[in-house]
C-alpha cells in the first residue's frame, strides 16, 4: 500500500500555510495585554508621518502558550546571535499610545 505524503505520521502535526498568510505582515511594534486567562498581542506597523496607525494582527494565547512562545523566541534569538552576532537594541523614544484604558480581556 502506497503511503500518502499528506498524511501526518505518528507524533507529527499537519499544518497548511495558505498564500495570503505566507506573505506575512510587517510589524515594528507589539502591544501586549493580559487577563487571568489569556495574553493578547497586537502587532502594529508604526510609520513616520502617519497620524493613526492600525493593528495589523491580533494573536490571543493562553498563559501556557505565551510562556512557550517566550522560550521558543529566546532559543531562536540565541541561535541567530550565535550565527550572526549580537542583535543591537537601539534606544528609541517612547511612542505615545492613546488606545484608551489599559486592556483586559
Amino acid at each position: 500500500m502506497a503511503e500518502d505524503k499528506n498524511t501526518p505520521k505518528q507524533g507529527q502535526i499537519n499544518i497548511e500555510l495558505d498564500e495570503k498568510v505566507a506573505e506575512g505582515t510587517y510589524s515594528n511594534l507589539a502591544i501586549i495585554n493580559h487577563s487571568v486567562s489569556e495574553f493578547v498581542v497586537d502587532f502594529v506597523n508604526i510609520m513616520p508621518g502617519v497620524p493613526k496607525n492600525k493593528v495589523k494582527s491580533r494573536i490571543i494565547l493562553t498563559p501556557q502558550h505565551a510562556k512557550r512562545l517566550l522560550k521558543a523566541l529566546g532559543e531562536n534569538i540565541a541561535r541567530f546571535e550565535n550565527a550572526h552576532g549580537e542583535i543591537k537594541d537601539y534606544e528609541q523614544p517612547p511612542i505615545p499610545l492613546n488606545f484608551g484604558p489599559a486592556g483586559q480581556a
